[in-house]
């Protein structure tokens, strides 16, 4: 089971674990926190009619070993009935409410589906046992913290935004739930996902369009702003190795000097970025680069909920799996781009 498969990420790790001859059953709401069009295109580069899209029922792909179902996580009956049909073995939770800065504005709907939702997730994995939870958390968690790296290993108790505190919540519900009900749960603390088929919320996204119409873009704190952009297949491909690898509880964790990223339970967190940060002016250049054209700037200043700089410590994942992220930002706006115009059919 994947959850948020009409979404970025979700809809990359269905090609590639369906490549892998995984059988894959999809779940989404299909939201409009942003244009559906997006959304109902995903799906149908994954082989589904979305004429044939009803609330709660399968619908099969062309693709072979692939259903999507129309269901939202806080559908908590319908969560536990396909738990209670499938029997699955991994369940992959991607599905959320997204996004710092609508948190502001829109915050019940992060309880609604990051805390709610992933409960019913984990009453599903509890009832109907699995071999394996994994599950997106954030690298909005760290907070914060100013020591670079951002390792898992840090504590990671000072929030800015109420969605990094529903990311921070899922890793602790989920650290109870394997506890008490032995669910093997990997949480992943994703940085900056990038690619094509990507969000249009995301920086990336918002700068090319608007670069693309001739209007200025918002760029906040001045500039003085660096992610550890990642690349979407970077991402899936670390869930992919990741799937066959649930975790068992250390021999070693200690009450006296807890680790956060591991535990007596079976449970674990890793950070997956692409450990290399970039000056957001670099990645603006960059994009100009690729489009041929200069952005017209709003120097801005930092927005409530952001954090000036992300650097992920990837060592523990590297270890765990033998895979580094390594698509470069070069590459991967590149290929973003090539994407953007074929999609959007832009012409410079």
């Amino acid at each position: 089971m994947i959850t948020g498969t009409a979404g970025f990420i979700g809809f990359h790790l269905v090609k590639l674990l369906l490549q892998d001859g995984h059988e894959v059953i999809g779940i989404d709401n299909i939201n409009d926190y942003y244009d559906i069009n997006l959304k109902y295109n995903r799906l149908r580069e994954t082989g589904i009619n979305i004429e044939e899209i009803r609330d709660g029922e399968p619908v099969e792909s062309s693709l072979p070993g692939y259903r999507f179902v129309k269901l939202g996580l806080e559908n908590k009956d319908g969560i536990l009935e396909l738990f209670k049909k499938e029997r699955f073995d991994v369940v992959i939770n991607l599905a959320a409410q997204a996004g710092v800065r609508y948190s502001l504005i829109n915050p019940h709907t992060y309880i609604d589906a990051n805390i709610t939702g992933f409960l019913n997730i984990l009453e599903g994995c509890r009832h109907y046992p699995v071999k394996h939870l994994i599950y997106a958390s954030s690298s909005s968690v760290y907070g914060a913290n100013t020591k670079m790296p951002f390792s898992v290993n840090h504590n990671v108790d000072h929030p800015v935004s109420l969605y990094a505190t529903s990311k921070k919540a899922n890793e602790l519900m989920a650290h109870t739930y394997a506890n008490l009900f032995n669910i093997p749960s990997t949480g992943l603390r994703f940085f900056t996902v990038y690619g094509p088929w990507g969000r249009p919320d995301m920086a990336l996204f918002l700068f090319t369009k608007a670069i693309t119409e001739d209007k200025p873009i918002d760029v906040f704190n001045h500039g003085e702003m660096m992610r550890d952009f990642t690349y979407v297949d970077d991402i899936v491909e670390s869930i992919r190795r990741l799937v066959p690898k649930p975790p068992v509880a250390s021999s070693t964790w200690s009450g006296d000097k807890p680790d956060p990223a591991t535990s007596f339970a079976p449970y674990q967190i890793f950070n997956i970025g692409n450990s290399n940060p970039v000056k957001l002016m670099d990645f603006i250049r960059e994009i100009e680069k690729n489009l041929g054209k200069e952005a017209k700037k709003n120097m801005m200043d930092i927005q409530p909920g952001d954090v000036p700089k992300t650097w992920a410590d990837v060592e523990a994942l590297f270890d765990y799996t033998d895979y580094r992220p390594k698509i470069t930002v070069e590459q991967g706006i590149k290929n973003f781009i090539e994407w953007y115009k074929d999609y959007y059919k832009v012409s410079l």
